[in-house]
C-alpha cells in the first residue's frame, strides 16, 4: 500500500482560455507514451482531435467544455491528470475538479501573463492549499520579458516564484531552456506540428554548439540573466512548494514540445503523493487507512452514445479499491456492490480491478449518485469536499414539443445531477417551468445542445432577470422575510433557501429590509 500510494500523482491543469492548457495535456500524454501522435486543438480534417476534448461540441468549438480524466504511467508513476475547462462559463466544473487533486499546473501565455480567469483559479487553489506549478507557455511567440513575468507572478498572486529553468531566447529565436539545477542548456528541434517528441541536445552555456545555435545578442542576454539569477541568492525550498508558498516556474512551448518533458519530470519530483482528507466528524483520514473511502466529484452522462449510461467519477481517498467490493453509500445509507468500475482515458474506458489513493475510478450505471457523495467501507467516514458557487445567470427552460416532454424531463434531470448547472424552485411560484442558474450564458447553450443531441429533445429558453444569488441562514423561514421589488426567494436542489436579486443594489436593499439575516455567497 505504501509503495502504491507513494507513486501516485493526481493533478489538474488550469489556465485562462487559449493559454495552451489542452495542448500541454496532449503533450504530457505524448511524453508519457499514452498517445503516439499528439493532436491539435483546432483539428484540421486530416488531423485527429485531442484526447481530452472528446465531446463533439468541444471538437467543433476548439475549447474545453467538460473536465476530463486521463490516467497513464510515466517513469514508475501512476498519473491521474485532470484537464479542466478554461472558459469562465464552466468554472464551476473546474472548481469541483480541484477538490479531487493534490496539485495543479497553472499555464500562462508568455505574451499575456496573468489573466482574469487565471487569477480566479489560482485563488481557488490557494484557498484549498493546493501546491501550484507554473508553466509559462508560448515562448516561441512574441513574449514579455521573463523577469517581468516573474515579477507579475509575485506581485499579483502574492507567492514566491522560483524559475527552475530559464528561456534561451523568445519568439523566433526561442531555442530551448537553461536548467538551473543541472547547469545544462537544453536545445530542442521543431518537429512538424509538434506531433512527435522533439529531438534534444544538452550542453553547458560554454559549449561551442550552444553558442553557435543562439544569436550573439540572445546568448549575451541569457548569460547576463543567468548570472543575475544565481547572484540573487534565492534557493529552492521543496517544503514551501508543498505548502503553496512558492511556485516553481518552467518556460517552454507546448505546441513545439519545448520544455514539456522537463516540466513533467520536475513536477513528479517536487509534487506530493496523495494527501489526507478530513471527514465531517473532524477525523483525519490518511491514505493508508485500512478502509476504502472516496467521494464523487463529477458525474458525466452519455460518454458512450450507444449505451446512454452515467459515469460517476470517484476520487479514492483511503484504502484499496477492488472491483465487486461492497461499500456503503453514506448519503442514502444503502449497501451496494461496485461491480462496473472503469479506468477512464478521455472517452475510452477499460475495466479496473483495483485502485489506490490518488486514483480516479469511474463507476458506471449507478443512478442514485450525486456530486459530493461518499462511498466507503467505514460508514463513519463522510466527506464534504464539493464547493457550491452562486450563479450569475438565470433562464427558464421548457419543452416546446409536448410529445418530447418525457425525454426533455429525463435529460434535464440527468444534466442537473451532473452539475452542468444548478436548478432552482421559486417560493410561491406562479409557473412550473424549470429555472436554471449558471456561471455564464454559454452553459445554457451546452444544455440545449446536449438535450437535443443526447436525448432528442428540443428546448426553449427564456432569460430571467436575476444576476446575484445569496444563500440565506438555514434557521430563517421564508415566510418571515420581506422580498422587495427585484428580489425573489427560491430553494436550490437541496432545499436550501436562497435570495435572487436583479442587481447588487437590490441585494443591499433586501439586506436592509431583513436586518440581522445572514447571507452568504456559499451555502451555510
Amino acid at each position: 500500500m505504501a509503495a502504491e500510494v507513494a507513486r501516485r500523482r493526481s493533478f489538474a491543469i488550469v489556465s485562462h482560455p487559449d493559454a495552451g492548457k489542452t495542448t500541454l495535456t496532449e503533450k504530457f500524454l505524448l511524453y508519457g507514451g499514452a498517445v503516439h501522435l499528439a493532436g491539435s486543438v483546432k483539428a484540421r480534417r486530416n488531423q485527429r482531435s485531442t484526447t481530452s476534448d472528446w465531446l463533439e461540441l468541444e471538437q467543433k468549438r476548439g475549447i474545453s467544455i467538460s473536465s476530463t480524466v486521463l490516467q497513464f504511467e510515466y517513469n514508475g508513476h501512476r498519473i491521474n491528470l485532470l484537464d479542466t475547462p478554461g472558459h469562465q462559463d464552466f468554472s464551476e466544473d473546474t472548481y469541483r475538479v480541484l477538490t479531487a487533486v493534490d496539485a495543479a499546473i497553472m499555464v500562462l501565455d508568455a505574451g499575456k501573463g496573468i489573466e482574469d480567469q487565471t487569477l480566479k483559479l489560482f485563488e481557488v487553489c490557494r484557498h484549498r492549499g493546493v501546491p501550484i506549478f507554473t508553466f509559462i507557455n508560448k515562448m516561441d511567440r512574441p513574449a514579455r520579458e521573463p523577469l517581468d513575468l516573474l515579477d507579475e507572478l509575485e506581485r499579483v498572486l502574492s507567492i514566491n516564484a522560483y524559475p527552475v529553468n530559464w528561456p534561451l531566447g523568445a519568439g523566433k529565436e526561442f531555442k530551448g531552456v537553461w536548467d538551473r539545477h543541472t547547469k545544462m542548456a537544453h536545445l530542442f528541434e521543431r518537429v512538424p506540428g509538434g506531433a512527435y517528441r522533439s529531438p534534444e541536445f544538452t550542453g553547458s552555456l560554454a559549449d561551442p554548439l550552444i553558442r553557435e545555435k543562439l544569436d550573439p545578442q540572445t546568448y549575451e542576454t541569457v548569460c547576463e540573466e543567468v548570472e543575475m539569477l544565481e547572484g540573487a541568492g534565492t534557493t529552492f525550498n521543496a517544503e514551501d512548494v508543498l505548502h503553496a508558498k512558492t511556485t516553481p516556474v518552467y518556460f517552454g512551448s507546448a505546441l513545439n514540445n519545448f520544455g514539456v518533458e522537463l516540466l513533467l519530470d520536475g513536477f513528479l519530483e517536487h509534487s506530493t503523493p496523495p494527501t489526507p482528507r478530513q471527514s465531517m466528524d473532524g477525523a483525519t483520514i490518511e491514505p493508508h487507512h485500512p478502509s476504502f473511502s472516496g467521494f464523487v466529484f463529477k458525474i458525466q452522462a452519455n460518454m458512450d452514445p450507444q449505451h446512454r449510461d452515467r459515469v460517476a467519477f470517484v476520487r479514492v481517498v483511503s484504502g484499496k479499491f477492488e472491483r465487486n467490493m461492497a461499500v456503503t453509500h453514506v448519503q442514502s445509507g444503502k449497501k451496494m456492490r461496485l461491480s462496473n468500475a472503469n479506468k477512464i482515458f478521455g472517452s475510452d474506458r477499460e475495466t479496473v480491478e483495483e485502485a489506490y489513493p490518488g486514483d480516479v475510478v469511474g463507476i458506471v450505471g449507478k443512478s442514485g449518485f450525486s456530486i459530493g457523495d461518499t462511498l466507503t467501507e467505514d460508514a463513519a467516514i463522510r466527506y464534504d469536499e464539493i464547493p457550491y458557487f452562486a450563479p450569475e445567470c438565470f433562464s427558464y427552460i421548457e419543452s416546446p414539443e409536448p410529445v418530447q416532454f418525457k425525454r426533455f424531463r429525463t435529460g434535464l434531470e440527468q444534466l442537473l445531477q451532473e452539475g452542468v448547472m444548478q436548478g432552482y424552485e421559486l417560493v410561491n411560484a406562479t409557473r412550473a417551468t424549470p429555472l436554471l442558474g449558471a456561471a455564464g450564458p454559454l452553459q445554457f447553450e451546452i444544455v440545449q445542445y446536449r438535450l437535443k443531441a443526447e436525448y432528442g429533445a428540443d428546448s426553449r429558453l427564456e432569460a430571467a432577470p436575476w444576476t446575484v444569488t445569496r444563500w440565506i441562514d438555514p434557521t430563517v423561514e421564508a415566510a418571515r422575510l420581506k422580498a422587495p421589488h427585484g428580489v425573489r426567494l427560491a430553494h436550490d436542489r437541496l432545499q436550501r433557501l436562497v435570495v435572487l436579486c436583479e442587481s447588487p443594489w437590490a441585494l443591499r436593499y433586501f439586506a436592509e429590509q431583513n436586518e440581522g439575516v445572514q447571507l452568504s455567497s456559499l451555502p451555510f
